[in-house]
């Protein structure tokens, strides 16, 4: 199977220029491929994973990647798939940002392989230095405006009157164009690949190079991801996924993989591992058979898990759902302690004191009339109905201090079977 109909198998490739002729392409040598990532966070987040990914494909079918960070792009903002214009960052906002998805992006792609190692580039570069005349005559003069009012991400702007968009967006489509040109030029690279919003920003660049070389350059692009009940890919109730574990740790980013639905797993898998294709059958096959063992949701928790955050990033993530699945809280280090407390789960800070005042203070002492009481917390504690750090107690007296704390600090306190929440005790080491 060609490196395009496997992409295709997969559910990569929403839109591909000259399809026939991009494949051969491929099939008769190594070729450069590009994809551009703005940096508008300082952390690239799981919706990045397709296009990284995608680079991986195409540098373990023996091309080389291209990872084009728009520090100046960045600066201006891309209107695809946007209402509204962005806010403006600084230079050193955007500056600080790139040297952090420069430094992701090596987890992914192989930089040191010889002819097709990746090469990671700034079009900040190239553009600094670029003159406002300079840019009008040998630029902007291949545009033709009417042309760019039909792009679809224009033109949904301009149709809303309170909106519209600023010329300094309207203007993103050529230093996008200017940037395949450029790396066509200095670096052969002939395919760029991008989210299908980006398929007019893309067409418009291999139009340029027609325009000032001559040359052939194609377009691909993949499905914005989505959800199957609507909702957005990659975020959460605390916000984005980030890859950075900072921001997002190990075991949330296992939780969040996890948590798949149904509706979602296989084409998940699909999108984002890098399993074998008899692989995936048989998964496929398991979870219609049977999908409340969730074994393809496992799998592919730990597949991602892996890929972005390592052997031990997994080893940790899956200790910790263990442990809060068994109770057999002794098992954990104070490592992942410290990754529940970071968005783990619900976590208050607070001194020592009663359980009482806990699960009062935590929430978790809610009645079915959505009251939270200190008598609904007796009862919950007299009903057998409340563990602490793994073993049930019955003593409304219980108090929770450093001593019986886990590491001297964090009280685990569990409702039922899954409601969890961690108490970071105020004034402990650490705390």
């Amino acid at each position: 199977m060609s490196l395009i109909d496997n992409m295709k198998s997969l559910g990569l490739i929403a839109q591909v220029s000259l399809e026939e002729e991009l494949s051969e392409h491929l099939e008769t040598g190594s070729r450069s491929v590009y994809c551009g990532f703005d940096p508008t966070a300082d952390s690239l987040h799981v919706g990045n994973l397709v296009p990284l990914l995608a680079l991986r494909r195409f540098q373990l079918a023996g091309h080389r990647p291209i990872l084009l960070v728009g520090g100046a792009t960045g600066m201006i903002g891309d209107p695809g798939g946007r209402d509204a214009e962005r806010e403006l960052q600084s230079s050193e906002q955007v500056q600080q940002a790139a040297m952090h998805i420069r430094d992701q992006a090596c987890q992914f792609l192989d930089f040191d392989c010889g002819d097709i190692s990746a090469l990671l580039v700034n079009n900040m570069d190239w553009t600094q230095d670029l003159k406002v005349i300079d840019y009008l005559r040998d630029i902007g003069k291949h545009f033709s405006v009417n042309a760019m009012l039909q792009k679809e991400s224009v033109r949904r702007r301009i149709e809303d009157p309170e909106q519209g968009i600023s010329y300094t967006e309207f203007s993103y489509m050529l230093l996008q164009s200017y940037d395949y040109a450029v790396l066509n030029e200095q670096y052969g690279c002939t395919i760029q690949v991008g989210g299908s919003d980006q398929w007019g920003n893309i067409t418009a660049g291999m139009d340029l190079i027609r325009r000032i070389s001559g040359n052939q350059a194609y377009a691909m692009t993949y499905p914005l991801v989505t959800r199957a009940d609507g909702a957005k890919f990659g975020k959460s109730a605390g916000g984005a996924i980030w890859l950075d574990p900072v921001q997002t740790s190990p075991y949330a980013f296992y939780q969040f993989w996890l948590n798949t639905a149904d509706a979602d797993v296989m084409k998940f898998i699909r999108l984002f591992t890098f399993l074998p294709a008899s692989e995936i059958q048989a998964l496929d096959t398991s979870f219609a058979d049977d999908p409340g063992k969730r074994q393809a949701q496992r799998e592919l928790a730990r597949q991602m898990t892996e890929l972005v955050h390592g052997q031990d990033g997994l080893s940790a993530a899956t200790r910790i759902t263990q442990a809060l699945f068994s109770g057999q809280l002794a098992e954990l280090v104070e490592a992942d302690l410290a990754q529940l407390a970071q968005d783990g789960m619900d976590a208050t800070r607070m001194p020592a004191g009663s359980l009482l005042d806990a699960l009062v203070e935590t929430g978790m002492a809610l009645t079915p009339k959505g009251e939270v009481t200190a008598g609904q917390a007796r009862k919950l504690i007299q009903g057998n109905g409340i563990s602490v750090n793994g073993g049930k107690v019955t003593d409304i007296d219980m108090q929770l201090n450093q001593a019986n704390a886990l590491f001297g600090k964090y009280q685990v306190l569990k409702k039922g079977k899954k409601h969890h929440h961690l108490v970071i005790l105020e004034g402990a080491e650490g705390a």
